[in-house]
């Protein structure tokens, strides 16, 4: 993986998502926050229904765009976090990192909640993720900063 995009993933926050609309099947681009905890890369928001997280739902493939300290937009899929024991842990390690007040247990309870697993991380994984994981979306190249 390229270095910069590396970093990226491990320092900055504040992201694009492109989904696909659940009933339009149209392009709808978001700005969001993500989080690396311990080396996975998770999309959450506060308690409520995100048309982002049902678009998500009805179709998994996306594209994450990283544009703070690179720009690349990066092919992904979404897996929801259900369990919620996991759900717990991973939310209360995201709350801990922000050193904010918040009703963690209202978020357990009601905030979306997805794992991102990046379809092109290395050339030599692309194939086994996109394959394993059913990504039906062709994989463009990785753009680089401008």
């Amino acid at each position: 993986m390229d270095e910069a995009v590396q970093r990226a993933l491990e320092r900055d926050r504040t992201i694009d998502i492109t989904t696909t609309g659940r009933q339009t099947r149209q392009p709808r681009r978001k700005e969001i926050w993500f989080h690396n905890v311990g080396g996975h890369l998770y999309i959450t928001g506060t308690p409520g229904r995100r048309d982002w997280y049902a678009n998500l739902l009805a179709h998994p493939e996306f594209t994450f765009h990283l544009k703070q300290s690179v720009r690349a937009d990066l092919p992904a899929r979404a897996t929801p976090i259900l369990d919620q024991g996991r759900r717990r842990a991973i939310l209360a390690s995201i709350h801990q990192k922000l050193s904010g007040q918040r009703d963690l247990q209202a978020w357990v309870e009601g905030s979306p909640l997805v794992e991102v697993e990046l379809c092109r991380i290395v050339p030599t994984t692309l194939e086994a993720c996109c394959v394993r994981r059913s990504c039906s979306r062709p994989v463009p190249p990785m753009s680089k900063a401008a």
